[in-house]
């Protein structure tokens, strides 16, 4: 018993990919024994004897094929033993693997490995709604979470986790930042000091400019003095806590109803939305496009940021043009089907 629980302990303590080339030598090495001591019990066939083999260690077989001399027998009895106890702890072996993976899943230590996915950086409410929010947009789309924190935040089938210091190049790297469509960098609320809040987004925002300066990169930033200091790492978008939120409540103080556009506007999930199109080769003119749009169920508000093009539908559009408009999902959908 002692020489058995040695064994066992040895087996328990072996790289699991050893021991499973181990498990398959043994098998082979098995059949090619049986069938080497009774060749006429299996029909003069050797798959029959790891057919045998196979069935003995998992289910005790099916007495289809079976020894008939001492020899065999004895062999059998030995499967019995060690080839059922050889495969319960490779079957273990393979529990344990699974586990372990839904363990460091759950506590962000998996290297994410794939590309065009949007990295959220600092993990809050913002963040929730934004993730609900992109996977409204695009359910196909990944997202990958970075956080100081040692939990998965939000469990989700295209949510992966990264659990470290986003600042830090192993942290970026794991999430595979080189091949991010894009990452968003969240205040951290955490902080109480709005200058150490801002700080770290521009430690951040520095990290990811360095090593990967071809992502699309968005900031939180809490105050609007700050803006300035983020302007030698080349951030591409910059989002103010406060001001958004003052301003449409001023809004819906002084116009009543009008909140309403701006919920619409704001979220994919509710009513009419805003869209980037491709241009046209037939629209000479931002009057052609307005029209040819307006006739389609789509209004034309904006080239990139300027807002003003529809008092001058004559200009015409210029070779790298943004155009955006006002839409459902459904005339979108159909516009896009149009090559637009």
């Amino acid at each position: 018993m002692h020489i058995v629980r040695k064994l066992s302990l040895r087996l328990l303590r072996m790289q699991s990919g050893i021991l499973l080339s181990g498990t398959l030598l043994f098998v082979l090495a098995s059949a090619s024994l049986i069938y080497l001591i009774e060749p006429a019990t299996f029909k003069d066939r050797w798959f029959n004897a790891l057919y045998w083999v196979m069935t003995t260690v998992a289910t005790v077989g099916y007495g289809d094929f079976y020894p008939t001399t001492v020899p065999g027998k004895t062999f059998a009895m030995f499967l019995y033993v060690f080839g059922i106890g050889l495969l319960s702890l490779v079957i273990g072996k393979i529990i344990d693997y699974f586990v372990e993976i839904h363990r460091k899943r759950g506590a962000g230590l998996l290297k994410y490995h794939g590309k065009e996915h949007i990295i959220l950086i600092n993990w809050s409410k913002k963040a929730k709604l934004a993730i609900e929010e992109i996977l409204s947009t695009d359910e196909d789309i990944e997202i990958v979470i970075i956080d100081e924190s040692d939990k998965l935040p939000f469990d989700h089938a295209k949510v992966h986790f990264v659990s470290g210091d986003p600042t830090s190049v192993d942290t970026l790297e794991n999430a595979a930042v080189h091949h991010a469509r894009a990452a968003i960098i969240f205040s951290d609320s955490r902080i109480d000091d709005s200058s150490l809040v801002d700080g770290k987004s521009l430690l951040i925002a520095s990290s990811i400019e360095k090593h990967a300066p071809e992502v699309h990169t968005t900031v939180e930033i809490v105050m609007e003095k700050h803006i300035q200091n983020f302007r030698h790492v080349k951030v591409n978008e910059f989002v103010l806590s406060y001001d958004a939120v003052s301003r449409l409540a001023v809004r819906a103080a002084l116009h009543e109803g009008n909140i309403e556009i701006f919920t619409q506007l704001l979220s994919r999930q509710d009513g009419d939305d805003l869209f980037e199109i491709k241009t046209d080769s037939a629209w000479e003119s931002y009057g052609d496009a307005f029209q040819a749009l307006i006739n389609k169920g789509a209004t034309l508000i904006a080239d990139g940021n300027d807002m003003g093009i529809n008092r001058r539908l004559k200009d015409p559009i210029p070779d790298n043009a943004k155009l955006y408009v006002i839409s459902d999902k459904k005339t979108i959908a159909a516009l896009r089907r149009e090559g637009r």
